[in-house]
């Protein structure tokens, strides 16, 4: 497991070869490109943009395509891209103002057709409208306004009030007519109607094309990248100025390149103000565990790279959750199914290994619990000979949950003490390391059962054992706190070195949580094997309730439904709390601070930086 090392790389050449140069460089497909420029992207250059996807998903979801031109000759992707983008937003445009006019009319229809006068035509009163139910309409006959129901419903009376201020007193509020007239409204309606009419009509005819852009959409997609590359670049005539990230053990590449087109090549280390990006390499058997590390988050360039670790400790936590030797054949089964279709990609051969561990380590650990779809081993079998845990022994699990979660959380601690090397800064993961395993000592101190297994390993009696190991954690303890609390690294005086220490030491909370949220492995078991159980005893009980024939056939569907129920939920929960204990208790302690990834300016058609 490794971060790739990076170097700074700068090329100097002429303007005029700076588009062969780009294709070039791209071709390599090993660069990092750091914007020298301010300028944006402007999305109204002439070549396609990184829209090109969507347009093409926008044509391909119209609903009446045209017959596909084979004959490139005529075909001008750029003007396709753009228009099939101008037509999407135009029509996302008139249906939001079509719905408004919808709207609009139904409300207004009830008044009828009018066009409201000018204030000084009736000297100085205004008409307000209002939508009352019928049984107030007695009531404004009590009052002195001057109304009129213009039309009545089974609801509602619709009236018009001729006032010089806004009514007081109306039992609702009024109704907002608006200045257009119900004949402009419809009018504009039709118009509307008719522009959407003619602009599916466009795009329908856009589709004859898609056939042609889907095959260069990669190109497209390159062509774009080159041009946003194009405006990183600092061009002062006559020359021009890119300077990238690049693998330093691609330096020997990139100079014979730029020795070969006459560009001047230099090349640097990261400089301590520096922040580069990180890219991640990994052996084909973990390099899966690096996508995982990668969908939440990236290390930071001078950290430390997880994959190989969440990729282990990621497959035994699922294998946890999961608890059904079972459910693991399912998973070999559909595995087998789709190893094929998997190894089309490499994304896909990196999950093929990964959910094939994931298979292998849930049927062991499922054989461990003796699970296979909630059924026990037959007595005497070799299967009995390996079912050497159960769920339901809580202290036994509670146990093992909570000795694997603190095992991970000192990995995590022994990950950021190696990426600290030989400093005093070293002895605050120390400090932690120290007071997890006094933590577990001074918990394992109060179990009578550990101390007779002891006594009769080692001799003693039971209660110095005890007190052993309680003096022993207690220790442990305090002297991981002073490591904590002295060795935080601060700047300034003593007093701001020990505030820093004490902060730090505060993070004592979190270590115990933390520590406990591994529970979630034994609740989570217990509740898939829970569930399997009780699935069978009902799919039993229906069988033994509807007779032998017709009861067999209930009991069977029961027991499908409810072990699919079961296994997609045990599937969820082993990915999702699987992650997330890597996600979020590991790198905690062990990745303090997030990078960014190192994005390869090269060819879609190429795999891009390899090593």
């Amino acid at each position: 497991m490794s971060i790739v090392p990076l170097s700074k790389v700068t090329f100097l050449g002429h303007r005029d070869d700076k588009t062969e140069i780009l294709l070039d460089l791209q071709s390599l497909g090993c660069l990092h490109v750091i914007p020298l420029t301010a300028n944006q992207w402007a999305k109204n250059k002439g070549g396609p943009t990184s829209n090109a996807r969507e347009a093409l998903k926008y044509l391909l979801s119209c609903a009446r395509k045209r017959h596909q031109v084979s004959d490139p000759s005529r075909f001008d992707a750029a003007y396709v891209e753009r228009r099939a983008l101008e037509i999407r937003d135009e029509v996302h445009s008139l249906e939001h103002e079509q719905d408004f006019l919808e709207a609009r009319i139904k409300g207004l229809r009830p008044w009828g057709d009018f066009k409201l006068p000018p204030r000084e035509a009736l000297g100085g009163y205004r008409l307000w409208f209002y939508q009352v139910p019928l049984h107030d309409v007695k009531h404004l006959q009590k009052t002195e306004l001057m109304f009129e129901v213009v039309t009545r419903d089974n609801r509602f009376a619709y009236v018009v009030v001729v006032s010089m201020e806004e009514p007081q007193g109306m039992p609702v509020v009024r109704t907002r007519t608006g200045k257009v007239s119900l004949h402009d409204l419809v009018q504009r309606l039709e118009e509307v109607a008719l522009a959407l009419e003619d602009l599916q009509a466009e795009r329908a005819g856009l589709t004859r094309w898609c056939r042609l852009y889907a095959s260069l959409l990669f190109r497209l997609e390159d062509g774009e990248q080159r041009l946003r590359v194009s405006e990183d670049t600092l061009d002062v005539d006559p020359l021009f100025a890119l300077q990238a990230w690049a693998p330093t053990e691609k330096a020997d590449t990139l100079k014979d390149y730029a020795d070969k087109k006459g560009l001047v090549f230099e090349m640097m280390a990261p400089a301590p103000e520096d922040a580069p990006p990180t890219l991640l390499h990994n052996k084909p058997l973990v390099a899966s565990g690096q996508d995982l590390v990668s969908f939440y988050m990236m290390p930071n360039y001078r950290l430390w790279d997880p994959s190989s670790m969440v990729f282990f400790s990621f497959s035994i936590f699922f294998a946890m959750i999961l608890s059904d030797a079972g459910y693991a054949l399912v998973m070999l089964a559909g595995l087998l199914l789709l190893w094929r279709k998997l190894g089309r990609s490499d994304v896909g051969r990196r999950m093929r290994i990964l959910f094939a561990l994931l298979t292998v380590t849930s049927a062991v650990w499922g054989m461990l619990v003796g699970s296979y779809f909630g059924y026990g081993p037959k007595e005497g079998s070799l299967l009995t000979d390996l079912h050497v845990l159960s769920v339901n022994n809580f202290d036994v699990m509670m146990k093992l949950s909570i000795f694997i979660g603190v095992g991970h959380l000192i990995l995590a601690n022994l990950a950021d003490a190696k990426r600290r090397g030989l400093s005093k800064d070293t002895l605050v993961p120390v400090g932690w390391i120290t007071i997890f395993l006094g933590a577990v000592s001074l918990w394992l101190s109060q179990d009578r059962a550990v101390g007779e297994l002891i006594v009769r390993s080692l001799g003693g009696d039971t209660f110095s054992v005890h007190e052993k190991m309680s003096n022993t954690g207690s220790g442990m303890m305090i002297a991981g706190a002073l490591a904590v609390l002295c060795f935080t690294p601060a700047s300034g005086p003593v007093h701001k070195q020990i505030f820093a220490g004490v902060i730090s030491l505060t993070k004592i909370t979190s270590a115990f949580g933390d520590a406990l949220s591994y529970l979630r492995l034994f609740a989570l078991g217990l509740a898939s094997a829970s569930l399997a159980v009780a699935f069978n005893d009902l799919a039993d009980q229906v069988r033994a309730a509807s007779g032998p024939s017709f009861g067999l056939l209930l009991g069977m569907i029961v027991f499908f439904i409810g072990h699919s129920l079961n296994f997609v939920l045990g599937i969820v929960s082993g990915f999702i709390h699987g992650l997330r204990l890597n996600f979020i208790e590991f790198f905690n302690w062990s990745i303090p601070e997030e990078g960014r990834p190192f994005k390869a300016f090269s060819r879609k058609e190429a795999t891009s930086c390899t090593r």
